[in-house]
């Protein structure tokens, strides 16, 4: 900090009689009472101000207009927050990476009090865009995402004379289950000026990260997705200041431990949504009672039409959770019926998915085995034998190897790859945790048309 200012001093910007004054503040900002920053991580700029005045009331110090608002709406969303939120300080995360003054200038003018800039700028971007800040009032965050050696960056940071600095664990990384806390540590022994810390926290998490060293937690999803958005808040604003977790059932990132609990919350719409509309074994319907849901790894299983030896094989290779999944080609004779299922549901299978035949759906609808089939009928074949188990597959037009997730439900089923399940199941979560909250705004009065404005976000051209 004593070479900032000594530079400063040489090139004229900061007075010799005033940098005691500077040391004292940067003492204390290193102090800060912790707040809550609430990111506006929106398309829209009116479901940004909506969902800001509820995390207001509910207790939010500072309003981020986030990168996508400014990137949908432009810096007008700051204007917009500025007025409505005078007594907040409005952060612009703009992730300035190049004319660094120029940027933070025109944040500044239009209200932001605090500027995202990264930390892998160059340094000469950094040091304009301080410069810039203190023309115009404001503060400069260095957001550290993808820097590699944290702690040395933040002593160079610091030297530059940036206000804050930010970890920050980025969405598309939080769909694979990292976390930011063990760099939040690492950041925090070394950092003479606050700590942000953004990335997947929750009521449950943000008393690890501020006994971590974090002065400023930022919050987008548990917050902004939650249906009633400044109860999310407060429960956020108690955990934080009892320091202690606060339970919470949604707004949580799982690991490969946990995928059973993970897709078992959410639908299959909402996995093909995750999926980019991948993944659904066409023209094989539910033969399911209303509200069964099927969730389990696969054991595959190849046959000959009629011939319902490996299926009925693959019930004693299948361990419990599994989901026997059998590419008969489509044959319409059956593979599989009321005794299989009385066999798989004893045996603790999950459910059975069929590119083929299946019979007996009265009875199997009455013991309540999840069956997914192309077609239904009476004539089953003869155990002949032919094929394998554990093999690769297709099934629904679906790739399908042993190990990878099946999901199946009134809509439909669904195969998800085992390599990338952890990121499918945390991406479906939150496309289930967006739709909560414009069911939410459709029930105040709206449509989906008109709280996702469609006329005016339709495709050009």
């Amino acid at each position: 900090m004593i070479k900032l200012f000594t530079d400063a001093v040489d090139a004229g910007e900061i007075l010799p009689r005033t940098i005691h004054i500077y040391v004292v503040q940067s003492v204390m900002r290193k102090h800060m009472e912790p707040v809550l920053q609430v990111a506006l991580d929106f398309q829209h700029l009116k479901r940004a101000v909506q969902a800001a005045e509820e995390a207001v009331a509910g207790g939010a110090d500072w309003v981020e207009a986030g990168t996508p608002l400014i990137k949908s709406e432009g810096v007008e969303a700051v204007r917009a927050l500025k007025r409505m939120f005078p007594s907040r300080v409005i952060v612009a995360d703009l992730k300035v990476m190049d004319t660094g003054s120029f940027e933070v200038e025109i944040a500044a003018k239009a209200g932001a009090e605090v500027i995202t800039v990264m930390a892998v700028a160059d340094d000469g971007t950094m040091k304009e865009a301080v410069k810039a800040a203190r023309r115009y009032g404001a503060k400069i965050m260095a957001d550290l995402m993808s820097v590699e050696d944290m702690p040395k960056r933040t002593k160079e940071l610091q030297g530059m004379g940036v206000d804050y600095l930010c970890i920050h664990v980025s969405i598309d990384e939080q769909m694979t289950a990292h976390t930011p806390m063990q760099k939040l540590r690492e950041v925090c022994q070394v950092a003479e000026i606050p700590v942000a810390v953004a990335g997947g926290l929750n009521s449950e998490t943000v008393a690890d990260a501020l006994e971590a060293g974090a002065s400023i937690i930022i919050i987008g999803g548990a917050i902004t997705k939650a249906e009633k958005v400044a109860d999310a808040a407060r429960a956020i604003k108690d955990a934080m200041s009892r320091r202690e977790k606060i339970h919470t059932e949604l707004y949580k990132k799982y690991g490969e431990e946990d995928l059973f609990e993970a897709f078992a919350k959410v639908s299959t719409p909402n996995i093909s949504d995750a999926m980019q509309k991948r993944g659904e074994m066409k023209g094989l319907l539910p033969r399911i009672n209303r509200k069964t849901k099927m969730v389990g790894r696969a054991l595959t299983v190849k046959t000959a039409d009629g011939d319902w030896a490996k299926p009925v094989e693959a019930i004693d290779r299948a361990k419990k959770g599994d989901v026997i999944v059998i590419d008969v080609g489509g044959g319409p004779t059956a593979v599989w019926g009321e005794l299989a299922s009385w066999s798989a549901k004893v045996k603790g299978v999950a459910g059975v998915v069929i590119d083929g035949a299946a019979r007996d759906i009265d009875t199997i609808l009455d013991i309540g085995f999840p069956v997914f089939s192309r077609s239904v009928t009476p004539k089953a074949g003869e155990p002949k034998g032919h094929g394998e188990i554990a093999s690769e597959i297709e099934c629904g037009g679906q790739l399908v190897r042993t190990g990878d997730w099946i999901v199946g439900d009134e809509n439909g089923v669904i195969v998800i790859p085992q390599e990338i399940a952890v990121e499918i199941a945390n991406r479906s979560l939150d496309v289930l945790e967006r739709e909560n909250r414009i069911r939410e705004e459709i029930k105040r009065g709206g449509t989906l048309s008109s709280v996702l404005e469609l006329e005016k976000w339709e495709k050009v051209g």
